[in-house]
């Protein structure tokens, strides 16, 4: 009795809507296409966002006559946070902004992380790091003009325009959002940044 050996391998069981199919061309050049979008809308907002904060720190500190007066930038003696803290006029913090108000610490400290910030955005570096400080900077400009009021301690209307919503939010929101996206990478050093060893070991510092 000859035994005839056959071979038991066949084209096997598929289901049709498993199989792997190559993805287009024209869908996969859409999807570099979205992703490439992506990358510099959001590397756009991060430089755009960053000249915020630097031109902020440049106007207060050389007095270019937009929101500070020519002759009372900090390079002339003018304080950065005096106008501004001493004019809070609502909210929780009131009496502890008008005692910071034109402190020399108050200057430095304000002025430092307009120009850390700004420096960090522009150049797509230490994002993380750039988040956490304006954060914070943001929630104590907001509780300064203190949306929530709808009068002033003086009686008069606080005009405004949303209780919680407004630009010191949205400001917030942006650096986060730039930082959980890693946007340093387009138009950026985010990149070169990273791969250097003390930003290696100090994941906060990305």
């Amino acid at each position: 009795m000859a035994v005839h050996e056959h071979s038991h391998r066949g084209p096997g069981f598929r289901l049709p809507g498993f199989r792997h199919r190559a993805e287009p061309a024209s869908v996969a050049s859409a999807h570099v296409d979205a992703n490439s979008a992506q990358a510099y809308s959001l590397a756009s907002l991060r430089i755009l966002t960053g000249f915020v904060f630097l031109w902020a720190f440049l106007d207060k500190t050389f007095g270019f006559g937009y929101a500070t007066a020519s002759g009372n930038g900090w390079i002339d003696g003018g304080s950065p946070t005096k106008g501004f803290l001493s004019s809070v006029a609502a909210g929780p913090m009131e009496s502890t902004f008008h005692a910071w108000a034109g402190a020399a610490w108050a200057d430095w400290l304000f002025m430092l992380g307009l120009f850390g910030i700004g420096v960090a955005l522009v150049a797509g570096v230490a994002l993380r790091a750039a988040a956490g400080a304006g954060t914070v900077m943001m929630a104590l400009m907001w509780i300064a003009e203190w949306p929530p009021a709808r009068h002033l301690s003086d009686g008069a209307v606080s005009r405004s325009t949303n209780p919680f919503a407004d630009y010191h939010v949205i400001y917030a929101v942006v650096l986060i959002a730039l930082a959980a996206a890693g946007a340093g990478a387009t138009w950026g050093l985010g990149r070169r940044w990273e791969r250097l060893p003390v930003v290696r070991d100090h994941t906060w510092l990305r």
